[in-house]
């Protein structure tokens, strides 16, 4: 079987396009970067949609935890202190059984317990509350002047928020942000490690890497590999990341605009 050929079956494998069964023996380079690869397409799905839905909630929950009001601040409060509080793993583990045992109340919530839906909420909530950490203290951080400017405008309630302090808060919190963003393409691996589990052996890029480890008995070709793939994509959101940096950042002088500076964490 030709590289090309190994392609076309496996190229999509992981979202149930092509071959059915997994290659047993014999196992080629082409084989282990095209399975590995073709769970990529998982990983890229919980991370931009997370990334994409927690964006919003993270900055209702930095609003919510600046408010004055305790009905408003304590629940924002709690909701970042809880899932930045526990480890991502027992998150999804504590979920998945939680999803079963709605299920078998109200049938609705059934399509929570495949990963597609219910490892998807987890990684929402948990991004959510990180950037909403972030947000609010880039809110706290939001110069006086500016807020003084934007009254003297005459600018107030939402007008005021849309124009100043949204803005600013996005660029105060952005570099800090792109960490983030690259951390939970990076936790996506944990999806069907931790609980959720995997059908017609279709799962993300770690599975497929589990799966030559163990059936090669040697690590050091499909990690390897695993790793390349989120190397590219890291640098794919670092450059998409600072494209948007550089537009939030267009109004100041060339000297005082800031760089990105990833920091790519190592514990949580």
């Amino acid at each position: 079987m030709s590289c090309w050929e190994t392609i076309a079956d496996y190229g999509l494998r992981s979202i149930g396009i092509g071959e059915r069964l997994l290659p047993r023996n014999d196992f080629t380079l082409c084989q282990q970067f095209t399975l590995i690869g073709s769970g990529m397409i998982w990983n890229i799905y919980f991370g931009v949609l997370a990334l994409c839905s927690g964006f919003f909630l993270a900055t209702a929950v930095a609003m919510g935890k600046a408010a004055r009001h305790p009905l408003i601040r304590k629940p924002s409060e709690w909701f970042i202190f809880i899932f930045r509080g526990s480890p991502l793993f027992i998150q999804f583990f504590f979920a998945y059984f939680l999803f079963l045992n709605l299920k078998s109340i109200y049938p609705v919530f059934s399509p929570l317990t495949s990963a597609v839906a219910g490892a998807l909420v987890v990684l929402f909530l948990n991004t959510a509350a990180y950037s909403g950490e972030i947000f609010y203290g880039a809110l706290k951080s939001i110069p006086k002047g500016d807020i003084e400017a934007a009254d003297a405008y005459g600018l107030s309630g939402w007008a005021r928020f849309r124009r100043v302090i949204w803005p600013t808060m996005l660029r105060l919190a952005w570099p800090a942000y792109t960490n983030e963003a690259i951390f939970l393409f990076h936790a996506t691996t944990l999806v069907f490690f931790a609980g959720f589990p995997i059908t017609r052996q279709s799962g993300d890029a770690l599975y497929y890497a589990n799966y030559f480890a163990d059936k090669t008995f040697n690590p050091f070709v499909p990690y390897p590999i695993l790793a390349g793939y989120f190397i590219l994509l890291t640098l794919v959101v670092i450059g998409l990341f600072g494209l948007i940096n550089t537009r939030l950042n267009r109004h100041l002088p060339q000297e005082k605009r800031k760089r990105l500076r990833v920091r790519p964490q190592i514990i949580r």
